[in-house]
């Protein structure tokens, strides 16, 4: 993996650094999946171009519908890219890719190739959120071989192991949540009869480049940057907690979780007083406005662009956790509610992390009390408490009062701290509960009958039907 990469600012790691497990706990044998080269910076888009024509002057780019085809980003990038020569067939999509779309886009595009074993674009590029990215992941590991991608998905249809080759991607996020643009699978879903939320996985689906540039996420309404950044923080908890945790994945979850502290409810905070913005407790339906906000030097330098740029590496470090160590009971209660309801996934996840992380305790303290995962239940609890409020106020990171008042915490005390803390954000940042998407009580067997899929399997403890209802019912 190549990076060219600087860490949040202003966020100070030296509690959280020594919260990082050892390796005498038991997980000091690991592997490292493949990682994309990485590109993180204010600005860092502006080289697309340059990485494009490294593949070849013929691109697929998918974006976003017109929502994104509208904007100046656009605007600017997708005029450097004419300008540097760029061959462009542009494909927009909307909302969480399906099966059906997927293998669209794949015949579009081939067309009259159909049957070559000679791809019909250089690159693929994804600019976008998680649904974006995922589906230009997709196609590029079906533009050659050009059949159907429910051959390949987990858990349903054929289950056909995957050959490649891939065409090369390059993912450029413009939310800060999925952390796609650094895993090897992309999530799928169909709706109504026999709906379901399954994953393409393969290694040689993992970009070739990632672009993560904090600056496209201007404009974010303060809903998807809630929904979005509730998705990062539960993937950086579950993947710390996870069965599958290592040494290297303990050190980028404590430190993203220490970025997304700092980071989230300032960002949240900014985008109701900003441009647009609708006061906090609004609707959310404003946005944090385009202000970069750099320094002379290309650093962020206002508050927002501090915060974006945090959330930036929060979301990318969560992808990169959770492709390596897994995740847990979050995403696998969030699979169904996304398949069988109109839930976005961040706010599924959101919805379900406080009441999940209270009964995974419970469930350690009472049936596994020597479980390595309470004390990294406390870890996480003295990292996000570390920073106070969390809000714009907190943005200092883990210093004075907070950061001293959490190191001091026992174990029992830090985990109290986060659940407690948990369901405050879960408040501050209007997580919508689950009955507001039409889920009542007697839909939950239905969805725990289809939550035992990958996720559950790294969850700390194996939680009961009886639990899992628990979870559900408050979170209602």
């Amino acid at each position: 993996m190549t990076m060219d990469l600087k860490g949040p600012p202003q966020t100070s790691l030296a509690m959280d650094a020594g919260a990082v497990a050892d390796p005498s706990s038991g997980r000091s044998a690991f592997a490292l999946a493949r990682l994309p080269r990485i590109m993180f910076g204010a600005g860092k888009s502006g080289e697309l171009p340059e990485i494009v024509l490294s593949y070849g002057p013929r691109a697929l780019v998918i974006v976003r519908g017109r929502g994104f085809t509208a904007t100046p980003d656009w605007a600017r990038i997708g005029t450097a890219l004419f300008a540097a020569g760029v061959d462009l067939v542009v494909a927009e999509v909307d909302g969480e890719p399906s099966p059906a779309q997927i293998d669209e886009i794949v015949a579009g595009v081939r067309g009259g190739s159909a049957g070559s074993a000679v791809a019909p674009v250089d690159v693929v590029v994804g600019i976008g959120g998680g649904s974006v990215l995922d589906t230009a992941k997709a196609v590029a590991g079906l533009l050659i071989p050009g059949n159907s991608v429910m051959d390949h998905l987990e858990g349903v249809g054929p289950q056909l192991p995957y050959r490649g080759p891939s065409v090369p991607f390059v993912a450029v996020p413009t939310t800060a949540g999925t952390g796609s643009e650094a895993t090897k699978n992309a999530v799928l879903s169909t709706h109504g009869e026999g709906a379901f939320k399954k994953s393409f996985r393969d290694e040689a689906l993992v970009a070739a480049v990632a672009i993560v540039d904090p600056d496209l996420l201007a404009g974010c309404p303060p809903d998807l940057i809630s929904s979005n950044g509730m998705d990062a923080v539960t993937q950086l908890i579950e993947s710390y907690v996870s069965l599958r945790a290592n040494p290297i994945t303990d050190a980028l979850a404590l430190s993203g979780l220490a970025a997304a502290r700092d980071g989230l409810l300032a960002w949240y905070e900014e985008a109701f007083s900003g441009p647009g913005g609708a006061g906090a407790g609004g609707a959310g339906t404003g946005h944090d406005g385009a202000d970069t906000g750099h320094d002379g030097a290309g650093a962020p330098s206002s508050p927002v662009a501090i915060a974006r740029e945090r959330m930036a590496y929060a979301a990318l470090c969560s992808g990169i956790c959770l492709a390596n160590a897994g995740l847990g009971a979050v995403h696998g209660l969030a699979s169904p509610l996304g398949a069988q309801f109109p839930i976005p996934h961040g706010a599924a996840c959101g919805s379900v992390l406080a009441a999940t992380t209270r009964v995974n305790i419970r469930a350690l303290e009472s049936r596994a009390p020597e479980s390595p995962a309470l004390r990294r239940y406390a870890d996480v609890g003295r990292v996000l408490a570390a920073g106070g409020t969390g809000g714009a106020s907190g943005a200092a990171g883990a210093t004075g009062a907070a950061g001293a008042a959490a190191s001091a915490m026992s174990d029992v005390e830090a985990r109290a701290a986060l659940v407690s803390l948990l369901d405050n954000w879960r408040a501050t940042l209007v997580v919508p509960w689950l009955s507001s998407f039409g889920i009542r009580e007697s839909m939950i067997h239905g969805i725990i009958l289809d939550s035992r899929g990958s996720s559950m399997k790294t969850n700390p403890i194996v939680l009961t039907d009886e639990e899992l209802a628990v979870i559900l019912r408050v979170s209602l």
